[in-house]
């Protein structure tokens, strides 16, 4: 699907494959979502550039994301979908621009392009970021990095859940019997897969701002503008970078202490059929005393045998227990 967009006054406005008439709103931008290859071609004999394909996309080598060719600067970032999914997935996205123009090609339909757009349309609401390709790229990434953002709050909030649940007394007390530490395992992996997945997002994104930026005075001419929106987002990407690291460590530890609870709850269980043993051993060496049939035991023509070798099982069962007890091992 080829959605073009031209930049109207103060807003964006849709625009058609055709050559603007002379006074028409100037296209600014080339959104390839899903393109076929007559889309991509198309686009290309437009700008005189080579769209890449999905497979050039996924590259993960650095001179295969970043790079100048037919006079346009191409950029290929990783972006989170799908982060209240509870499933994310990360896909590449490619920024080309060439002069005022910017084309991006994605294989999917991240929320922030939606959210900017919408933004864009409005009256007064685009003309910060969509007077050019350059804006809107701008604008973009700081709609890729606000949802981010929103999604990295989001997990500390379940961390911090995770967390009350692990450490939290009363929840221990009320839930011996009932909460399952397997459980909680598997949703603290599924945290830190979801956290190392943004960290990557995050990573991609400050090398293409960072590249971007060092271009000023080498390639071409950025506005001062522009110079400092690219300096916020990059200031932004790396706060969120080091918050994401937080979080990661915090991952780490709760996964320690869940595995640390686990085994306490195990070496407890141990502990008691221990206890159970060494408290059964004397009973059951009296009674096997007297189960031994040999044709004399003094004992066994006791009128009140039966009883004593009783009371000394239950004397014998009873001492190792209140010791146990009195050394707080039970």
């Amino acid at each position: 699907m080829l959605r073009i967009h031209a930049y109207d006054v103060d807003r964006l406005v849709s625009a058609a494959l055709e050559l603007p008439l002379d006074g028409a709103p100037a296209i600014v931008w080339y959104d390839l979502v899903n393109p076929t290859a007559e889309e991509e071609r198309l686009v290309g004999e437009r700008l005189g550039i080579l769209v890449p394909t999905m497979d050039e996309m996924e590259d993960i080598e650095l001179s295969a994301r970043l790079y100048q060719e037919d006079g346009a600067e191409f950029m290929t970032m990783t972006v989170l979908t799908r982060p209240h999914a509870g499933t994310p997935q990360k896909v590449p996205v490619t920024f080309i621009i060439k002069g005022q123009v910017l084309v991006t090609v994605r294989h999917a339909e991240p929320r922030p392009f939606d959210a900017f757009l919408a933004r864009a349309r409005k009256a007064n609401g685009g003309s910060i970021h969509a007077a050019s390709g350059e804006l809107i790229f701008t604008g973009l990434i700081e709609a890729i990095i606000d949802r981010m953002a929103d999604t990295l709050e989001r997990l500390g909030n379940d961390i911090d859940q995770i967390s009350q649940e692990v450490f939290s007394a009363k929840s221990a007390k009320v839930n011996k019997k009932t909460r399952d530490l397997q459980e909680l395992i598997r949703s603290i992996g599924q945290k830190g897969e979801f956290i190392t997945v943004t960290r990557e997002s995050l990573v991609s994104v400050s090398r293409v701002v960072a590249y971007y930026g060092a271009l000023d005075g080498v390639d071409r001419k950025l506005s001062k503008e522009l110079r400092q929106r690219l300096k916020l987002l990059q200031r932004d990407a790396t706060s969120l970078g080091d918050h994401s690291a937080f979080l990661s460590g915090k991952i780490n530890f709760l996964l320690d202490a869940t595995l640390g609870l686990i085994n306490l709850e195990q070496n407890q269980i141990i502990k008691i059929f221990s206890v159970a043993s060494v408290a059964f051993l004397p009973p059951t060496l009296v009674a096997s005393i007297y189960g031994m049939n040999f044709a004399y035991q003094p004992e066994l023509q006791w009128h009140y045998g039966y009883h004593v070798a009783i009371g000394m099982m239950i004397f014998s069962m009873v001492m190792p227990y209140l010791y146990f007890r009195r050394r707080g091992w039970l």
